[in-house]
């Protein structure tokens, strides 16, 4: 036998020693791409804190987590999906944090077919609907808790002011179709780009307006800038913020400006006040208790809920998923997919997921509170 023959063989060998080994100790490989640099980095860095604390292993299969920096940028978070779906062989993907990143990442992973789960709340169509869920209230829900408020407390006349992309959009075409029928009139849309520093023009025309109530369709510490300026020069009325705002920071980067605003939430940012019976309440308090413990007094996040609550559907679905096939195989990850329709009543922090075909983001109205500031705290709103 040659040399080569000897080294052929060899190498069979090896190969024939590792494929049983490597199948016995098979994990479940979940890639992550979130924005932990960049404009959105206020979302990606709690999402990416809260990685610390989901399980290590489900239904006694290893988890192996794979997580990649998009920097809010749509064309990054692309590659990253590429490379989870040609590298990776991910069962899972989850991602990102921005709209139109997730909606980058939905679209590469039901071409490959691969479950997704989106960390922000993007807009579904057909060609995303098979393989993608959300984990964020939907906005229609969340909406509708904030145009009661105004309407209880006789709020005639709406402002709005949005980021200039989808996330903008979705806020201001909720906003118009939900309140057309409730007498509360739009007189003002004013928008602005995620890393802009100074968006002065379009207050002062919000400003002049003068309406009622404003709402902020904008999310981390972006959706501090709007806030600040608006009080900064003068508007008194109602100011909502969405629950794409709804974390600590925005208090920091607001300051005394954040007083009195009126936050929609998940009920992750107050799990303390929610009764026993809230499904809600359990997980939610588990997870701010670790992640404050780690990150300090009031660290709790909005954004952390969500990446934690792809793990906590994940504790319900891959489980039945192994009992029909294994991970690191299409029939694994279309198992995966079923049981996200299967399985019922799946409690996380920020709402109770009921998946179906057709409605992607599962969640009723315990997914949703309204807080506000109060001395620098988020209390329930009146």
């Amino acid at each position: 036998m040659t040399r080569l023959h000897l080294a052929i063989a060899a190498v069979a060998a090896s190969l024939a020693i590792a494929v049983p080994a490597q199948a016995q100790t098979s994990d479940v490989t979940i890639g992550i791409s979130i924005s932990t640099t960049g404009p959105a980095a206020a979302l990606g860095v709690p999402e990416r804190n809260a990685l610390e604390f989901v399980p290590k292993e489900i239904g006694g299969v290893p988890l192996k987590l794979i997580v990649l920096d998009d920097g809010g940028d749509p064309a990054a978070a692309t590659t990253n999906a590429r490379r989870f779906v040609t590298e990776s062989r991910a069962d899972v993907i989850v991602g990102s944090s921005i709209v139109p990143s997730s909606v980058a990442i939905a679209t590469v992973a039901n071409e490959a077919g691969i479950p997704h789960f989106s960390l922000s709340p993007m807009p579904f169509t057909p060609a995303r609907e098979k393989w993608s869920v959300d984990m964020p209230q939907p906005v229609a829900i969340v909406g509708k808790v904030m145009y009661d408020h105004m309407k209880a407390h006789s709020v005639k006349t709406v402002g709005y002011i949005g980021y200039s992309d989808s996330y903008g959009d979705l806020w201001f075409n909720d906003l118009k179709e939900q309140t057309a029928s409730m007498g509360i009139a739009i007189v003002d849309d004013e928008r602005f780009a995620r890393p802009d520093t100074s968006i002065t023009g379009q207050v002062l025309k919000l400003v002049a307006a003068n309406p009622d109530a404003i709402l902020i369709g904008a999310a981390g510490t972006g959706a501090g800038l709007p806030q600040s300026e608006l009080r900064a020069r003068g508007y008194k009325g109602l100011i909502y913020q969405t629950h794409g705002a709804a974390s600590m920071d925005f208090i920091r980067i607001a300051g005394a400006s954040a007083e009195g605003v009126l936050m929609a939430s998940g009920p992750v940012m107050n799990p303390e006040g929610q009764p026993d019976s809230a499904l809600t309440k359990k997980p939610g308090l588990v997870l701010n208790t670790a992640y404050e413990t780690k990150y300090g007094a009031n660290s709790r996040s909005q954004f952390a809920g969500h990446a934690y609550d792809a793990f906590e559907i994940l504790k319900r679905v891959i489980p039945v998923a192994l009992k029909t096939a294994k991970p690191g195989t299409p029939e694994f990850r279309e198992a995966i997919r079923a049981a996200l329709l299967s399985e019922k009543e799946m409690a996380a922090t920020q709402g109770v997921y009921n998946f179906t075909e057709k409605d992607r983001n599962g969640v009723d109205d315990r997914s949703r509170i309204l807080l506000t500031v109060k001395d620098g705290k988020y209390v329930p709103a009146q």
